[in-house]
């Protein structure tokens, strides 16, 4: 993944009238990254994706994309990005390829070699000269990201993408995505209701509340890394005269009894001291295992409960 910033947000600010909808929000997304957008409903997540679209104005501030501003260089800005906001819309009486050599005709430069290549990179060669009308709503959202990876982007915006997927299809896009960071070097800010979701899918998360960016952060930041102090439940039965003994050793935090056993508080390295003396002390021990905090549990620390969407 290279550091050079696809994207950079300086000081963007959004008003309408007397309210405030987005607040001097900056950030960077850098290459061949997965960055998440989260917040509570009416958090600004759409409107900041519109602005980075050109479908609203910026009241002040600047949104960079590829060395171009998007309020003043827009077609220099515009050509980098696809995007899907909201839902893809398609002709449904066309086919899913007379659909993509419509989009195509609008760009220059995209060849049929080229919609050949997007078609079998979203797995659509079997379907892909049926109606839309007859696509799933994942074949449907599949179309979509072809099209806006017609023209090579740098940054593809999906707002809401897993939106009337079923499982298998929120697997499958998030493999999609994973595979095009990987493979093609494409930047993607995807924003979702979904927290487990987004905590499997994205290296980077941005948390806004109010139209403020309320923190930004990688993924494993939020919920806690291997080389972080975090709570392990240890599976064995043990007395309070045990508990308190292993409160006295060295690197613990905190030890409290469960009825699975312990929930202990200490960094990843001290699991096997503490293993080798409950043993040595003829403790049975049936297993053992970090108890992480989820993103959603960040989520709503952070945001006081407020409702994602």
């Amino acid at each position: 993944m290279s550091n050079e910033a696809v994207v950079s947000l300086r000081n963007v600010t959004k008003r309408v009238g007397r309210k405030t909808l987005i607040n001097n929000l900056t950030f960077d997304v850098p290459q061949g990254e997965i960055f998440g957008f989260l917040g509570p409903n009416g958090a600004g997540k759409t409107t900041t994706i519109r602005m980075m679209v050109g479908l609203m104005s910026i009241t002040s501030g600047e949104i960079i994309i590829k060395g171009k501003n998007i309020k003043s260089e827009f077609e220099q800005a515009i050509r980098h990005v696809g995007a899907i906001v909201e839902n893809p819309e398609m002709y449904k009486f066309l086919s899913g390829y007379r659909n993509l050599i419509h989009y195509a005709r609008m760009v220059p430069g995209v060849t049929k070699e080229r919609i050949d290549e997007i078609v079998k990179l979203v797995k659509l060669e079997d379907r892909i000269h049926d109606k839309v009308k007859r696509y799933s709503l994942g074949m449907r959202q599949r179309l979509g990201v072809a099209q806006a990876l017609l023209h090579r982007p740098s940054l593809l915006i999906l707002d809401e993408p897993t939106n009337g997927l079923d499982p298998a299809g929120i697997r499958e896009l998030r493999d999609y995505l994973r595979y095009l960071t990987r493979t093609e070097g494409i930047t993607v800010i995807v924003s979702s209701h979904l927290l487990t979701e987004m905590e499997l899918m994205c290296d980077r998360v941005a948390i806004l509340n109010q139209g403020k960016l309320v923190d930004v952060k990688p993924i494993e930041d939020f919920i806690g890394s291997n080389d972080q102090a975090q709570t392990y439940l240890i599976e064995a039965s043990v007395d309070e005269v045990m508990i308190a003994s292993i409160r006295e050793m060295a690197g613990i935090q905190e030890v409290q009894a469960v009825p699975e056993g312990l929930e202990i508080v200490t960094e990843r390295n001290q699991i096997p001291d503490i293993l080798f003396y409950l043993t040595e002390k003829g403790i049975r021990i049936y297993g053992v295992r970090a108890v992480r905090q989820s993103l959603e549990d960040r989520f709503l620390e952070i945001t006081g409960g407020g409702q994602v969407g």
